[in-house]
């Protein structure tokens, strides 16, 4: 019951600003995870991560606050940890936790915009050494995925016309 209340009060704090923010939704294809993350241009952002390819018993959904580390036009460094979370778990077995945590992360990454005329699009790299939740074994994952950040259109500024015959 305590893993459930401070779940829930972990969601809840990031609910208040972040999830309003602009979002970006990415995916993983070699970890076959899709990520789905608040404003990642802000100091602190949260990013969600829900586990494809599996069966309904072994889906995670990893709940992982992030700091920005150092931010550029085409580079952005941040450093963050988290929660691993099966909420199908009970399936499996009838006597496990409404929400069972499966483990816990730290992730330090990289997100890089290379196309000049349109840095919504990014790759992203990640190490990220994971243990499971009674700290019985543990591993080093490595993630490289494809972003794309929502957000408004900058208005392109227009050249004023010159008349062609003055």
């Amino acid at each position: 019951m305590k893993r459930i209340i401070f779940v829930l009060s972990l969601i809840l704090f990031f609910n208040q600003q972040n999830l309003r923010a602009q979002a970006s939704v990415g995916y993983y294809p070699w970890s076959s995870l899709l990520t789905i993350s608040t404003n990642a241009k802000k100091a602190i952002w949260l990013d969600t991560r829900f586990q494809t390819n599996s069966l309904f018993s072994s889906l995670s959904v990893d709940l992982l606050p992030m700091i920005n580390l150092k931010r550029g036009e085409v580079l952005q460094w941040y450093l963050g940890g988290g929660l691993r979370l099966n909420p199908l778990y009970r399936i499996a077995d009838a006597d496990a936790d409404l929400i069972t945590i499966d483990g816990y992360s730290l992730n330090v990454g990289v997100r890089i915009s290379p196309l000049k005329q349109n840095r919504r699009f990014q790759l992203a790299l990640e190490l990220n050494p994971y243990v499971k939740d009674k700290f019985d074994s543990g591993v080093l994952k490595s993630h490289f995925g494809l972003v794309y950040v929502f957000g408004k259109r900058k208005k392109e500024e227009t050249a004023p016309e010159v008349p062609l015959n003055p």
